[in-house]
């Protein structure tokens, strides 16, 4: 561990929590308020990219703007240039429990109650995040970033979403150059190709639940059309198992859209999206056709655009014309005509 005592003249190291390529995350003394943080810190090292560095830095500006019980609250965040490190550091409160990836290490066995449990924990936070103004991704969900707290009467325990140094709004998303992020087995496919929305993190929530009720890391798990088969080693009701189905589809429009949505389908299995017959609907526009389909949640949009010229159209558009003109000149022929002149007319009086 580096030789760290004391940053900012306030924090002082007490052990190292976790290590990877120019990060260090320390659990320290805050020796003003006396209460237990978490540091984290970001090296120059050698290996350093200023991808690093965005991402750091948007971490704290997001933790900065969040306020949730159950997500890590911004403490401080300060430069640190001494003789033997230089970086940058996140103060942000400390939460006493343990990882998910820690639990499933020691052996735990987790019910399908105990899964709901936390799935519907995740999605709660997820809601909050996802629903923020620009919503907030977090794009790294998996066992090791959620902690689980001690049981409580017939509770699992709180659950907590942690480390946010993969996070990414949507505005941030729109704009500027896109950075994949994320762990194998928990990232769908669309974000391996750069494009991260709410339903992204519904499916690395699906993967690590699937980890949770088989203790098999999602990629060596079989998979078929990209899908995760976890059915065979997982004993779990009909009505969870399709909704893990769903909420790991690799499409997006089969997948839940909203973190609600899927909490609702979680809650009542009876439940069906108003989508769901829309998306079912799969035929194919004919070849060289340029009518346009516009679908969301609500709404699907159908444009048909005005039919360009075709040569079988001459031959319609000259019988238009012939015909039209034999009935005028037939017609202005008949009204001036003189009338039969033996045509009798009576007039009758009372």
């Amino acid at each position: 561990m580096m030789n760290l005592k004391i940053l900012a003249d306030r924090y002082e190291v007490q052990q190292q929590l976790g290590k990877k390529a120019g990060r260090r995350t320390f659990l320290a003394n805050d020796l003003v308020t006396g209460k237990s943080v978490i540091v984290k810190l970001l090296a120059f090292s050698s290996d350093f990219e200023w991808d690093d560095l965005k991402l750091f830095e948007r971490e704290a500006q997001t933790l900065k703007s969040l306020s949730h019980s159950h997500i890590p609250a911004y403490l401080d965040y300060f430069e640190v240039n001494s003789s033997r490190y230089k970086g940058f550091a996140l103060v942000q409160t400390y939460i006493p429990a343990q990882t998910l990836e820690q639990y499933l290490q020691a052996g735990r066995k987790f019910t399908e109650i105990e899964v709901k449990e936390i799935a519907k924990a995740v999605l709660e936070i997820l809601i909050y995040l996802h629903e923020l103004n620009p919503p907030v991704v977090h794009r790294d969900i998996k066992p090791s970033n959620i902690l689980l707290g001690e049981r409580s009467g017939n509770s699992v325990g709180s659950v907590y979403l942690i480390d946010f140094g993969s996070v990414q709004t949507i505005l941030a998303a729109e704009g500027g150059t896109r950075t994949v992020v994320g762990t194998y087995g928990y990232m769908p496919q669309e974000q391996f190709g750069g494009r991260t929305v709410p339903a992204s993190d519904l499916y690395s929530l699906g993967a690590t639940l699937i980890f949770l009720v088989t203790g098999t890391h999602p990629a060596d798990l079989p998979q078929k059309d990209f899908r995760i088969q976890f059915q065979q080693v997982a004993n779990l009701s009909p009505n969870f198992a399709k909704w893990l189905e769903q909420i790991t589809e690799p499409s997006l429009e089969k997948r839940f859209s909203t973190a609600t949505q899927a909490l609702i389908a979680l809650e009542q299995p009876t439940y069906q999206p108003k989508y769901k017959d829309i998306t079912a609907l799969n035929i194919g526009k004919p070849a060289g056709s340029k009518i346009q389909l516009t679908k969301n949640e609500d709404t699907l949009e159908i444009i048909i655009p005005p039919v360009g010229f075709q040569s079988s159209m001459v031959f319609v558009g000259f019988f238009a014309i012939a015909w039209y003109s034999f009935i005028l000149f037939w017609t202005i022929g008949v009204l001036s005509a003189h009338f039969p002149t033996n045509i009798g007319l009576t007039h009758c009086t009372n």
